[in-house]
């Protein structure tokens, strides 16, 4: 049975640049997991094994590996920065007990890490901060640990301090236990003294240390109390106090160092092993109703002897076969159990379980609660998904993935290539939640809808690189609708004569506009049996038909009423299909006197942005036809919120990005369709007809 207390499930993470990849190498390197250290400006590093990563020097999909430190199991996951991959911060931070936030010493906080830091509140993750790369020009520690409080809102409690500055930047201080942890210049992270605080850093140290002691004992009243009556509290003590405020968001650790330049990594781990919490003293997992969705008020108790509760967090397409990353709450997995998968209602059998090194892995026969671990081979798992004891049935807490705002069309370049298109971006679905794809019915062409231009940007590489299918990629597109806005009544009559039996049929009718988002409603009034009974649905159904392309451009068309009140028939020539075709004939006749009008997608738009920039995201929504409805100031910026019509939005992340240097972000889903101003729709009309022709 191994030691609970002594599990650390953490992540790294931070924003594009920071330095999680290379601390998650240093991390690595210092527990003897690897030998030689890979760089990420090589491309060699061992966490970020995809083509696409190793080339443009930035972490796309999270990775696991798994060491040990000072008798402690450390399972680490190293997540991506960037802010198109945010659901793998996401998900990751879900089933995390604990998080290293890295900071870059000249950079500071940057947007990104705003996001994370924010995602990591939400999941109540206690962290560690650590400001990296201060051997950096322009780097300054002080300056990061205001911006933390200052822009993340957050409490930094200073635990060391940096010996020299940029280029003679040698060293840290432990402000807790006074002493100064020198490294020399062989760059081996093992080479190092520890000595006397530097003459120059005495006050500072002292300083830090009151200020370091007092934020502590504020944990415990009793201790507290001792300390105003001037009783130094124990190492012990301190650390216990310590322990309780990170675990409680009351407070985060701050640590400075190089990664790069191996310094200063080993009181982070130290720090990891003292302060985060092992996966009994975080809050356990609450269960949910698997109808609603809503918490049932029980909770999955992070212990072995309970019956399994485990939770997919991830699914990895490798060389060796689907990979389903789980993390256990309760109870315990063995090689050849069978476990039921709640979200489908079928058992899975456990085949081959493996503990995680980035791209390697070791096989294991057993794993219990705390650990995270991957099986191979899984058939119907899918991220957020629940495994547990077939025998006590429950779901955990699902993920909330965000939905897509960008899509594209693609179709392959040559014939082929639809069959071979079609299993890979099935696979690349399952692996990442964020990226959705659907065929225009329409057009019948496949559209990639995924969080930002880069995402799509990867996945088309992706799709070309790993699974060999070039792809011609396609412009955005709106869809577009139309509707009616006057009350037409007119009559149509059918007949054809010509030899044999003919036909015959004669309707009279109104049309006019339905309630919003109503479709096509129809209803009949006749009475007297001018229109016979039998003959309704097929002149319902004559009316449908048409409404899946307007006159304007072609669009389907929303929105309409039709009664039928009277008309006329012949007892021999009248037929099912002779009514049908007069209400086609009824609907080209009648549509164009009815003030047709092109209908336009408005989309639900939420922004984020740092108050400076509030006023120019308002002016540009506004420029893009857009209406705000509301404004909120939160303590990292404000909301905004309002509705704009999809067309105005294409390439908006990057506007908006430019506009908040990095920092605004949005999310849009649909909303409703609201009418086409004139200019906008005659534009359009021009478009499709040229299209068409």
């Amino acid at each position: 049975m191994a030691d609970l207390s002594k599990y650390r499930n953490i992540g790294i993470f931070a924003h594009v640049d920071a330095g999680k990849t290379t601390t998650t190498e240093r991390i690595l390197k210092l527990t003897g997991k690897i030998h030689k250290t890979g760089e990420v400006h090589d491309g060699e590093s061992t966490t970020d094994f995809m083509e696409q990563e190793a080339e443009r020097g930035i972490t796309i999909q999270s990775a696991a590996v798994t060491c040990e430190w000072k008798g402690h199991r450390l399972n680490v996951i190293d997540t991506p920065g960037h802010v198109d991959f945010t659901v793998e911060v996401y998900r990751s931070l879900k089933v995390l007990d604990g998080g290293i936030g890295v900071f870059c010493g000249s950079g500071g906080v940057e947007p990104q890490s705003e996001t994370n830091w924010r995602y990591a509140n939400e999941s109540e993750v206690a962290r560690v901060i650590f400001v990296n790369k201060l051997d950096r020009m322009g780097a300054d520690f002080f300056r990061v640990v205001g911006q933390v409080e200052k822009v993340l809102g957050a409490n930094p409690l200073v635990m060391t301090l940096p010996i020299g500055i940029e280029d003679e930047f040698c060293g840290v201080v432990d402000v807790l236990e006074k002493k100064a942890y020198v490294w020399d210049d062989s760059g081996l992270p093992e080479n190092y003294e520890v000595k006397d605080v530097p003459a120059d850093m005495v006050d500072q140290v002292e300083e830090y240390h009151e200020m370091l002691i007092e934020t502590a004992v504020e944990q415990d009243d009793d201790l507290m109390e001792a300390y105003m009556e001037g009783e130094m509290p124990s190492m012990e003590q301190i650390k216990a106090c310590i322990r309780k405020g990170t675990r409680d968001l009351a407070f985060f650790p701050t640590y400075c160092g190089s990664a790069f330049k191996n310094k200063g990594v080993q009181l982070v781990l130290d720090a990891v092993v003292d302060y985060l919490p092992s996966p009994t003293e975080v809050d356990p997992q609450p269960l949910t109703d698997p109808e609603t969705g809503e918490p049932t008020g029980e909770v999955a108790t992070v212990d072995a002897d309970e019956p399994l509760k485990a939770l997919a967090f991830k699914i990895m397409d490798d060389r060796f076969g689907a990979l389903t990353f789980i993390r256990i709450y309760a109870g315990r997995m063995k090689k050849g159990d069978t476990v039921l998968n709640s979200a489908t209602g079928k058992t899975e059998r456990i085949g081959r379980m493996v503990e995680m090194q980035a791209d390697d892995r070791n096989e294991i026969s057993e794993a219990q609660a705390g650990d995270i671990i991957a099986v191979v081979g899984m058939k119907n798992v899918q991220t957020g998904h629940t495994l547990c004891d077939p025998k006590h049935e429950c779901t955990l807490e699902a993920m909330i993935f965000p939905d897509p705002v960008i899509s594209i069309a693609v179709a392959p370049k040559d014939k082929g290539g639809n069959e071979k298109m079609g299993i890979a971006i099935g696979k690349m679905v399952a692996e990442d939640p964020s990226f959705q794809v659907e065929t225009d019915e329409d057009s019948g062409e496949t559209i990639l809808k995924g969080m930002g231009e880069l995402h799509l940007d990867i996945k088309v590489d992706i799709l070309k690189r790993t699974y060999g299918v070039d792809l011609i990629v396609g412009q955005p597109q709106v869809a577009y609708r139309e509707t009616i806005t006057q009350l037409v009544e007119d009559s149509y009559t059918h007949k054809k004569q010509s030899g044999g039996s003919g036909q015959f049929g004669k309707i009279d009718y109104r049309i006019k506009p339905g309630e919003p988002n109503s479709g096509f409603t129809f209803s009949s009034s006749v009475v007297g049996g001018n229109v016979p009974k039998e003959f309704w649905p097929a002149v319902e159904k004559g009316f449908a038909s048409m409404m899946e392309q307007g006159v304007l451009a072609g669009f389907p068309v929303l929105d309409v009423e039709v009664e039928l009140f009277d008309g006329a028939f012949h007892a021999v020539d009248s037929s099912a299909i002779a009514f049908e075709i007069a209400a086609k004939g009824a609907f080209r006749q009648s549509i164009p006197k009815a003030g047709p009008q092109l209908l336009e997608p408005i989309m639900k738009v939420d922004v984020f942005t740092p108050e400076d920039n509030v006023g120019d995201v308002i002016g540009d929504l506004n420029r893009r036809r857009g209406m705000i409805k509301d404004q909120e100031a939160g303590a990292m910026g404000v909301r905004i919120k309002g509705e704009v019509p999809l067309s105005e939005m294409f390439g908006y992340i990057g506007h908006l990005r430019t506009i908040t240097s990095g920092r605004g972000q949005f999310s849009m889903e649909f909303s409703h369709y609201s009418a086409c101003p004139a200019n906008v729709a005659e534009t359009v009309i021009a478009e499709q007809k040229e299209k068409n022709k």
